[in-house]
């Protein structure tokens, strides 16, 4: 099982994964701050939080914030924890994105970064996130864009080596699924970082509101 493998990859590389990705980390997630401009009142769900770097810096800005992460890596889990250490609205589990354990209409804004590109059935994923997403809430997903062809590229290696990565999208699929999990994209956009990274981001809400 897919789950399985993401899981235990990054079990593997968790005490090494902040360091390795440092960069990319602050870049992206950064960005994916700024971009969902999270109001202090509102309650947020992370799916595939990694070591919490996210939160953290969401915190620096807003240290009363309510997010919950999830992420499918114990070791990751463990680390964000001891990262958001302190911070008594801020909490970790273990979840899968298609398997949520928060009851219906949960919370303000989902936001996901770097992730997608390992979801096994990405409609079933994108109607569990819709579930639990409050009438006129947010989801925010950020994820590597096949339209570029470093992307395509990276596509293309990764099928071969890595049995966790499953696939990337161009935008217009990737606005596909999003429209075929009943969700209409409220703002979108590419971004590059440096000449290896190259991503889109999308603002989505449902398509008739709950």
């Amino acid at each position: 099982m897919i789950e399985t493998t993401v899981r235990d990859q990054y079990n593997q590389m968790a005490e090494r994964y902040d360091r390795r990705w440092s960069r990319y980390l602050s870049n992206t997630l950064s960005f994916l701050k700024d971009w969902a401009a999270i109001v202090p009142e509102s309650t947020v769900l992370d799916i595939g939080c990694g070591t919490g770097e996210f939160e953290r810096l969401v915190l620096l800005e807003q240290p009363s914030q309510h997010i919950i992460g999830v992420d499918l890596s114990e070791g990751m889990l463990e680390l964000a924890q001891q990262k958001c250490r302190g911070y008594p609205h801020v909490s970790f589990q273990k979840a899968s994105v298609v398997a949520l354990p928060f009851v219906d209409r949960s919370f303000d804004i989902i936001v996901s970064a770097s992730a997608f590109h390992y979801f096994a059935d990405p409609i079933a994923a994108l109607k569990e996130m819709q579930r639990v997403l409050k009438p006129n809430g947010e989801i925010v997903i950020l994820d590597w864009c096949k339209d570029y062809i470093m992307c395509q590229l990276y596509d293309v290696v990764l099928k071969r080596v890595d049995p966790a990565y499953r696939q990337s999208y161009t935008q217009a699929e990737f606005h596909r699924l999003l429209a075929q999990a009943g969700l209409v994209v409220d703002r979108a956009q590419k971004v590059r970082f440096g000449l290896a990274w190259e991503l889109m981001i999308a603002t989505a809400r449902t398509d008739t509101p709950l």
